[in-house]
């Protein structure tokens, strides 16, 4: 991809799943590049995989005062904040009737207001120097209905609409896209769905299987680069044409 080497690249989520493998594929670019994760232990591991990184910063995105922090040591270690891929998240399967307001509140505090915390502090720092990309994780659950993701789905729309507002209001000096993977074969995936379920996914995906993390990271990569410098306020599915077709095609 043209114009990423020498960037500095922010992956919030970075020490697994999808921030894992678009980390590893920043640097392949040439790009310099931290990971922000809450995982103390897979941070250290993130380090020992990737020890080209500049550095794997240990923080809650839900927490602002840790995001501040955490914000300002990724410009320590890079000198500055080029591209932020805004993917942290969590998610809990279960149905809309039992989930506890606890649960609601911590799925939203992760996925859309820690989403937002350090958007608005990489914005910050882009519109001041100029220039910045701002990516962030959607999914097709905020395109289209999921039983038992109510709260998760809710987030994800949220991040959507948010993208879309600030892609208005920060041009043209930073562009801001969304991606909205269908499903991906993530250690999260992998912890809630038996192989039985897998398999009945994959049956009603046209390309026959689960995304891959390195499949999101490629189309970050564009996104970031030069080659994508006319893109913006735009949500990217990649789901395998999972969503192509609608009910008809289930």
């Amino acid at each position: 991809m043209r114009g990423l080497k020498g960037k500095g690249v922010l992956i919030t989520g970075g020490a697994s799943g999808i921030g894992a493998a678009t980390a590893a594929r920043f640097l392949d670019e040439g790009a310099l590049v931290t990971v922000l994760d809450r995982d103390a232990p897979a941070c250290e591991a993130i380090g020992e995989r990737l020890p080209k990184l500049s550095g794997a910063v240990v923080a809650d995105v839900a927490k602002l005062d840790q995001v501040q922090k955490a914000f300002a040591e990724a410009v320590r270690l890079m000198g500055r904040v080029d591209v932020l891929v805004n993917n942290a998240g969590i998610s809990i399967r279960h149905a809309f009737l039992d989930i506890t307001p606890e649960e609601w509140d911590r799925v939203l505090a992760v996925d859309l207001t820690g989403v937002f915390y350090v958007a608005q502090s990489a914005a910050r720092h882009m519109v001041e120097k100029g220039s910045g990309v701002i990516l962030q994780t959607a999914s097709t659950n905020g395109l289209i209905g999921h039983r038992f993701y109510a709260d998760y789905n809710a987030a994800k729309a949220g991040v959507i609409e948010l993208t879309r507002s600030m892609a208005l209001e920060l041009a043209p000096a930073v562009r801001v896209n969304a991606v909205a993977p269908g499903y991906v074969l993530t250690p999260m995936q992998r912890a809630e769905y038996t192989d039985a379920m897998l398999d009945e996914v994959n049956r009603k995906i046209p390309l026959g299987r689960h995304a891959t993390p390195e499949d999101i990271a490629g189309l970050f990569a564009y996104l970031a680069s030069d080659d994508g410098a006319y893109l913006t306020g735009q949500v990217y599915v990649i789901d395998g044409g999972e969503t192509a077709g609608g009910l008809a095609s289930r």
